[in-house]
């Protein structure tokens, strides 16, 4: 089937190198694997803080790290209901959560189950139809529906796509979709999986302390049932996904790029023309059977070829005979149904080629430009290399995934009294202690990354209040703003000078500002916000991110700096107008996630040239403010990452007003309204300033 070794060892290694430039390397996989284990350890944390009976697993390409930036994988989140238990047994019965029997018999398809109601004060079974999402079969049991979920997604507005057991939510500019699979746990191994502890295949890569954590991790439901079941709405999918990941973590390279390549083929020759027939979930069902058939010396990097072919071979046969059992349950075919006999030859002439093809398919892979890099490699010339790209997405998410968190965190106290928003933010930073002292890795350095964030809203709240009480600031509040100054490079540095700002203070506030511009270099600070996401572009950020993990975000990110309602004594006039954006009929065009828009949010650099200008118009330094007012004008211009770009043409509109150059200011804000047509408060500021010019030209004539 393939041609001399030196050729497929020539393919092999140059194929090897143009992965490796991509990001497909033990350090980025890694790094890719670090990242995503902690945005689920700040996500998670975040949902103690709101003390939510829920957590979340970050699975899939994005956290094994088997993608690229090209691949556009999806981000797989599984959101696991902990009001839920999932018993095997009637002795796994919990007091205070919602108990259902897991029933695996012949009348379930394999990998399914049905779920049983129990009774809330004993494991006997229930005997009630509570609503429509129960339904009573014949031998008299009450079974949970799967619409279930659906129906609650609905009842929450969520406004996903429907996709099997998973919900699809469109992503922002910039970043992938995330599949959300809701799911209930159970916390015994699954007993259709029993017989896969006990197996061994030649390779013995399963190692006993892998088996050991796989069984240990026990399984979830999902809503959804076999395409092949006459009761499909009653059948709940048994997933293993922990075990799975498990499984990829224990990858090496070679079988890591093996599972890449495979994908990509499925990109470029399978999905444009029969969508939904071979997924990538398959691809690595696959390569998992070829893994345990072979020995763990067949996978090497001048091997990479041969291990490529032999998978496409298996993957052929499983189309050929309809039939790609599920590794860890094998009664559970994959493939069943999902290929029509009319699309079953052509998928099968086209792996045939592939294969026969002995490498020279893959110079047609336009993902990452794969075919181009091979035949340069070919070739003996340097193709491009594109980890440092990769490290900086990756940075960025983590830093994305921290300020969404903050959002979802803070969201409880966005219409708060100073003291009750006072005593919230205490009590999520007591518990970030406690959790930090309890847990360990990547929860200590989740509690490490938000702690801060805290911190420094608690001291701007205090120092509100302060201000609201007797116009100064004490020192408690600078004390706790003071343990939040290092969050990244700018945001919270910016509160302390608006506090200062605020009190009159004009020298200390200068002071700060000209601290944050100093180490504010933009060649490499990524502006960040999770409302709205591009993809890093500063080489330089890219650089940084290459060398450093979550560490990074103190001297390479600027975060927007919020202020709440609670904080609006903090807040310049100017931007205070942002907090009330919205009229009445705005309300009615805010999406589910736009409750920011109660507060006052303005990127970093455009509000450091806002408040350097009023510093130095109150100081008299006439050539300061017209180049801090330059400044902030070519940044509106010329900057692409602004997520708030129409709050900072409001502030420059409110500066041009001040310079009495009404005609720029209206444009300014015109331009404002013209990027949100809802929800901004350049409506009043233009109404306000044609007043002003009305009433002006009037007392003229007069």
């Amino acid at each position: 089937m393939f041609q001399a070794p030196d050729y497929t060892c020539t393919v092999s290694e140059r194929l090897s190198e143009v992965l490796a430039d991509i990001g497909v390397d033990e350090r980025i996989v890694l790094k890719r694997r670090r990242a995503y284990m902690q945005i689920e350890s700040i996500h998670n944390s975040a949902l103690q803080l709101k003390d939510k009976k829920r957590t979340l697993y970050y699975l899939g390409s994005q956290s094994e790290g088997t993608t690229t930036l090209r691949l556009n994988s999806d981000t797989d989140v599984l959101t696991c209901k902990n009001n839920f238990n999932i018993v095997q047994d009637r002795s796994g019965w919990q007091p205070g959560v919602h108990n259902l029997l897991m029933i695996q018999d012949d009348t379930v398809s394999p990998g399914y189950c049905l779920l049983q109601r129990l009774r809330d004060d004993a494991p006997l079974p229930y005997n009630d139809v509570s609503n429509e999402h129960y339904f009573r079969d014949r031998t008299g049991r009450i079974l949970l529906s799967n619409t279930l979920i659906p129906a609650a997604l609905a009842a929450a507005d969520f406004k996903g796509v429907h996709n099997g057991p998973a919900y699809t939510e469109p992503g922002q500019p910039g970043v992938s979709e995330s599949d959300i699979v809701v799911a209930f746990p159970c916390k015994t191994w699954p007993l259709q999986a029993r017989q896969w502890l006990d197996q061994q295949g030649v390779s013995r890569w399963l190692s006993d302390d892998m088996k050991r954590y796989c069984s240990n991790t026990g399984c979830f439901v999902v809503g959804v049932g076999s395409k092949s079941s006459e009761n499909d709405e009653l059948e709940w999918r048994i997933s293993t996904s922990l075990a799975e990941r498990c499984l990829m973590f224990n990858l090496n390279i070679t079988q890591i790029r093996c599972y890449v390549l495979m994908k990509m083929i499925l990109k470029t020759y399978i999905k444009p023309l029969y969508e939904g027939t071979i997924t990538s979930f398959i691809c690595k069902t696959v390569l998992f059977k070829v893994i345990a058939n072979t020995h763990s010396n067949f996978w090497r990097e001048k091997n990479l070829l041969v291990c490529l072919l032999c998978c496409l071979f298996v993957l052929y046969n499983s189309v050929l005979y309809e039939n790609c059992p599920h590794f860890i349950i094998p009664g559970n075919n994959l493939i069943g149904r999902h290929i029509t006999q009319q699309s079953k030859p052509h998928i099968l002439e086209i792996l045939q080629y592939i294969i026969n093809s002995e490498g020279t398919a893959l110079l047609a892979i336009k993902c990452e430009d794969l075919g181009a890099g091979l035949q340069l490699k070919l070739n003996y010339l340097l193709s491009f290399n594109t980890r440092c790209f990769v490290s900086g997405y990756i940075l960025k998410t983590t830093a994305q995934m921290v300020d969404s968190s903050i959002d979802f965190c803070l969201d409880c106290i966005s219409n708060s009294s100073h003291e009750e928003a006072i005593q919230k933010l205490l009590e999520y930073i007591f518990k970030l202690v406690t959790i930090s002292n309890r847990g360990q890795g990547l929860e200590k350095t989740a509690c490490r990354l938000l702690g801060p964030w805290f911190c420094t809203t608690l001291g701007s709240t205090l120092a509100s209040l302060n201000i609201q009480q007797y116009s100064g600031i004490s020192v408690e509040a600078l004390t706790w703003i003071s343990l939040g100054l290092n969050t990244d490079v700018s945001s919270s540095k910016l509160k302390l000078a608006s506090m200062f700002y605020c009190i009159g203070d004009s020298n200390r506030t200068e002071l700060v500002l000209r601290d944050i511009e100093g180490s504010y270099d933009q060649n490499i600070v990524e502006p960040v916000c999770c409302h709205y996401i591009k993809k890093a572009f500063r080489k330089g950020f890219h650089v940084i991110s290459d060398n450093h993990n979550e560490e990074a975000l103190q001297y390479a990110t600027a975060f927007c700096v919020k202020f709440l309602p609670c904080e609006i004594n903090c807040v310049p006039t100017e931007l205070q107008y942002e907090m009330f954006r919205s009229t009445e009929e705005d309300l009615a065009f805010r999406g589910r996630f736009d409750n920011w828009m109660d507060w006052a949010v303005v990127d970093s650099l455009p509000y450091l040239y806002f408040l350097q200008y009023k510093t130095y118009s109150y100081l008299g330094r006439q050539d300061d403010k017209e180049r801090t007012l330059s400044n902030l004008t070519r940044t509106i211009e010329q900057e692409p990452e602004l997520g708030h770009k129409e709050t900072a043409l409001n502030l420059l509109g409110q500066c041009m007003e001040q310079e009495d150059r009404p005609t720029d200011a209206l444009r300014c804000y015109l331009l404002s309204l013209n990027l949100r047509r809802r929800n901004n408060a350049a409506k009043f500021h233009i109404c306000r300033l044609l007043s002003t010019i009305v009433n002006h030209q009037a007392g003229t004539m007069l």
